[in-house]
């Protein structure tokens, strides 16, 4: 790995080299949605963001093990651990039951990434799939004294700590303006910071997931599932935890109080946290009414590749401004990028030494703290030089397996649009998984892609100028 990759640590509070625990393997954990209704594309850019730190994981060499939770159970309205459950109340919404909701939302988040070109986890996991792993964590703490039952819940026991607020040098009232509802006061806890790791049935009757438990039957506190979930997948270290800059106190803030008091070591080294995306009034939430999803981008007219590239514009520490009129000049440039790709000769050898070049410019924009803007414009100027049209094809294609915007085959797809929409994310899709199958010389899969498209009236074609489609 020539180029060191370098990104901003939540918990150091400045950019570091990243060195993981175990040589060229990184272990990674993303805290996954609440699956309550659907995410707006303020929500998303954080998991665009996570999905452009994976992929550079990976193209500079590491192997890369991705975990996500889905919370459906145990998020409240309020991060102070009042208020109804997030499930209980859409499912009130929608007169569904909590795990009809769940489901429903579950697929409609997978199917907004799979829009967005997010890579889904290696390990994608539900809160309520994993009760036995918070039971189990949750008892030790009582056993060590780290835990404590009042008023039938059981809390956490924040003055046991050393350090609780290990993100910020900032009191308690000032982290408090981070959070994202109202703080009311709990008359249990013994401290105003303590927090609930699990509920019982003295609070919240109408709680339709319920479990038994030694302390009685409830269900999970919202922070204790992101430690049992990554601790299950990936052992007693972590390298990366990404999530929203909302996030950061109290859920991650919780997360390190009750994973380093189970373990009784560090836990995680590296904090990666993406910063809001605004509109004129503010932070995007769901609160507010109206959701700006990706489906309500495509029906006024915009691909999701668009907003990505719009992300990505953008460093993942700054506040972001949606406006419909930014997103217009990015559409235009979008178009204008993937037409001048797409008109490529691919004849011809490629060029080594520029191929080499360009790439190296490429990664050192990546590994300096996630440089999106600039990786861009290497690949803009690549597009400037001289070199042939094969070796600049064969960068588009190699910096695409990071920024996943359909570089190299987007115009492929506008050649025909008889077909929808949604027909054609799904070729566009089918395609590249095809082109990696050939990659890793994996025929079989090649051909079953190929046949599965042919069933649905699709046929490919190999040329010289690389995969063509047409309808049958």
């Amino acid at each position: 790995m020539e180029n060191k990759l370098q990104f901003y640590n939540t918990l150091t509070r400045r950019v570091e080299q990243f060195v993981p625990n175990e040589d060229g393997k990184v272990a990674m954990y993303t805290c996954g949605p609440t699956v309550y209704h659907f995410a707006h594309i303020g929500n998303l850019r954080s998991y665009i963001m996570e999905d452009l730190l994976e992929k550079t994981l990976r193209y500079i060499g590491y192997d890369v093990k991705r975990v996500m939770n889905i919370t459906d159970v145990g998020h409240l309205t309020s991060d102070a651990d009042t208020g109804e459950d997030k499930m209980v109340a859409g499912a009130k919404r929608e007169h569904k039951s909590v795990m009809e909701i769940a489901k429903f939302y579950t697929d409609a988040f997978f199917e907004d990434c799979r829009k967005l070109n997010i890579k889904t986890p290696d390990v994608v996991e539900p809160a309520t799939n994993c009760i036995d792993e918070f039971i189990k964590v949750i008892t030790r703490l009582l056993e060590t004294g780290y835990a404590y039952e009042s008023g039938g819940n059981i809390y956490f026991d924040t003055s046991k700590l050393k350090e609780y607020y290990v993100f910020s040098s900032q009191s308690e009232k000032e982290l408090l303006v981070g959070v994202r509802d109202d703080v009311e006061e709990d008359e249990n806890k013994r401290n105003k910071s303590d927090f609930v790791l699990w509920f019982t049935k003295s609070k919240f009757e109408d709680q339709e997931l319920k479990w038994e438990s030694p302390w009685g039957v409830g269900y999970p506190g919202w922070h204790i599932e992101c430690s049992c979930i990554s601790m299950k997948h990936l052992g007693e270290y972590m390298d990366i935890h990404c999530g929203g800059v909302d996030n950061i106190f109290p859920h991650h803030t919780n997360e390190i109080a009750q994973s380093e008091a189970y373990l009784g070591h560090k836990w995680c080294n590296y904090w990666f946290h993406v910063h809001h995306l605004n509109d004129k009034s503010g932070k995007m939430s769901k609160s507010k009414g109206g959701i700006l999803t990706v489906s309500v981008l495509e029906e006024n007219g915009y691909n999701p590749m668009v907003y990505r590239l719009f992300c990505l514009q953008s460093h993942y520490r700054k506040p972001l401004e949606f406006s419909y009129e930014v997103l217009d000049n990015m559409s235009a440039a979008y178009d204008k990028l993937v037409k001048r790709i797409g008109s490529l000769k691919r004849e011809g050898q490629v060029e080594q030494a520029k191929f080499d070049e360009y790439r190296n410019r490429f990664e050192a924009a990546l590994c300096d703290d996630l440089n999106t803007s600039m990786a861009i414009t290497v690949l803009y100027d690549l597009l400037k030089d001289d070199m042939n049209d094969a070796t600049k094809f064969a960068l588009a294609e190699s910096f695409d397996r990071v920024l996943s915007l359909n570089l190299t085959t987007a115009q492929e797809v506008k050649e025909d649009s008889s077909v929808g929409a949604e027909l054609e994310r799904y070729i566009l899709e089918k395609i590249e998984e095809r082109k990696a199958a050939k990659k890793e010389k994996d025929f079989a899969k090649a051909d079953a892609i190929r046949n599965e498209l042919l069933e649905k009236g699709i046929i490919l074609e190999d040329t010289r100028e690389g995969v063509k489609w047409k309808k049958a």
